[in-house]
């Protein structure tokens, strides 16, 4: 194909340029170029200032440009590869590989645009994926073909809770995981490949790379990337797993893009195309007739303000909550999650049943009682309460440790081996502490286990 409509460089304004077209002007989202001996340089036009000038967002950092340089355009917005041969590898935004692997091959390109969904192409969510995480299958049970976000803030184990997820789905389901880091640190991106090289699951997922050093138009633009090969995987009638981690650094690289473009910031200094953004990412995570998407989605807490307009905006799109606590984190109950502030629609009688609706019920009602008698404790000393309420903190503070287990991804940490432990088990183990059978073993017994058969 013959590039067409060439124009130059007139000003540049950090990562955003001017540039002038003098006979016709490319259109929204298209993308130009400037090739030399050593690098190209993309950009993708963002606004039409007039019939002959555009303001276009550099897609990579801007050393070396300046004013005068020719800019061309294909008149077509950013392609990625899609195809098989992307299993196994690690790719950026616009699909090359960083993994020092040969080139692609046997691949297509498509937009990483797409026009809206047709509101009948989406299906309801299929059930319960069971993921064998005692806390999670419990209180937050994951909706296959769904959306789950992952909220924490900084070292409380998000991402050791998203390795855990891809080895559960690569090991107990048929599916392909589609990994997608955006503002990812470097030591974050290599170690999650290696590890996903250890477990054996890279083979069956595709690491797209958006790190935090690379300029704010490739984060902004790394979710697009990856979405499209997930929803090209499941229109090849398999079962996907879409990871982001993290979501807020998403929302970040927008608000910097914002600026850049010069508009006036909205509410805590967030963009104002905040909610447009976050649904254009969110509406084509869907599952159709040919697959499901399962989306798991790490947002990032700042100052653990859950309020915050860059957590809250995705809140509208999820079917589950997974809150971390640090409270936990600190006490070493892995997976720190908090069992009152996690939260699923799937939690009804109708879709998991009386029994599994019922301890739950229970759990949370201990849990919340518990919550409530600590000051007490710390003041007076948990003597002076009811015979009633020691029970139930004796309870709570068994179930708490019982939620716990090692994981498989934390093997060579923590010297423990990981576990998995079906659904059925978890609820069995949370009956009997409920009912008082396990109040003569001491708490250190519940800790880091798999089902109550093993404290038995």
């Amino acid at each position: 194909m013959e590039a067409t409509y060439k124009g130059y460089i007139r000003a540049i304004h950090g990562h955003i340029i001017e540039a002038f077209f003098p006979e016709n002007i490319p259109p929204i989202r298209s993308i130009l170029f400037h090739k030399n001996e050593k690098t190209e340089h993309l950009f993708e036009v963002e606004t039409h200032l007039d019939h002959q000038r555009v303001l276009a967002l550099s897609l990579g950092h801007t050393e070396g440009l300046k004013r005068g340089l020719p800019l061309y355009t294909y008149n077509n917005p950013l392609l990625f590869p899609v195809g098989e041969s992307l299993l196994g590898r690690v790719l950026n935004f616009k699909g090359d590989p960083l993994d020092g692997k040969a080139p692609l091959k046997e691949v297509s390109y498509i937009s990483i645009y797409k026009p809206q969904q047709d509101y009948f192409e989406s299906i309801a969510i299929k059930g319960i994926m069971e993921i064998g995480i005692k806390i999670i299958d419990l209180l937050s049970p994951f909706p296959q073909g769904g959306k789950v976000g992952l909220f924490g803030g900084a070292g409380v184990g998000k991402t050791v809770l998203l390795m855990e997820f891809i080895y559960k789905i690569a090991r107990y389901y048929q599916g392909v995981s589609v990994f997608c880091g955006v503002g990812e640190r470097m030591r974050e991106g290599h170690e999650l490949i290696v590890e996903m090289d250890n477990l054996g699951v890279l083979d069956k997922s595709v690491i797209i790379l958006g790190q935090m050093q690379e300029a704010p138009g490739i984060r902004f633009r790394t979710p697009l990337s990856a979405i499209t090969v997930a929803e090209y995987f499941r229109d090849s009638g398999r079962d996907v797993l879409f990871i982001v981690d993290n979501i807020y650094r998403f929302v970040q690289a927008g608000c910097e893009v914002s600026m850049l473009l010069g508009r006036f910031p909205s509410r805590v200094g967030y963009q104002p195309t905040l909610a447009l953004e976050m649904a254009e990412i969110q509406d084509r995570l869907i599952s159709t007739e040919k697959g499901n998407i399962t989306s798991v989605q790490a947002i990032y807490v700042p100052a653990d303000d859950i309020t915050d307009p860059g957590c809250a905006s995705v809140f509208p799109y999820l079917d589950t909550v997974v809150m971390l606590s640090r409270s936990m984190a600190s006490q070493g109950l892995y997976p720190a999650v908090d069992p009152l502030g996690s939260s699923s629609k799937l939690l009804n009688p109708e879709i998991i049943g009386e029994r599994h609706y019922q301890i739950a019920l229970e759990v949370r009602e201990h849990f919340a009682r518990y919550r409530e008698l600590k000051d007490i404790i710390a003041l007076m000393g948990i003597e002076e309460l009811s015979h009633q309420d020691r029970l139930i903190v004796k309870r709570a503070r068994r179930l708490e440790r019982f939620l716990t287990q090692p994981f498989f991804t934390m093997e060579e940490f923590t010297g423990r081996s990981g576990v998995h432990v079906p659904l059925e088990e978890t609820l069995k183990g949370c009956e009997i502490i409920l009912s008082g059978k396990m109040d003569k073993f001491p708490e250190e017994a519940f800790y880091m286990r798999g089902g109550i058969e093993e404290i038995l």
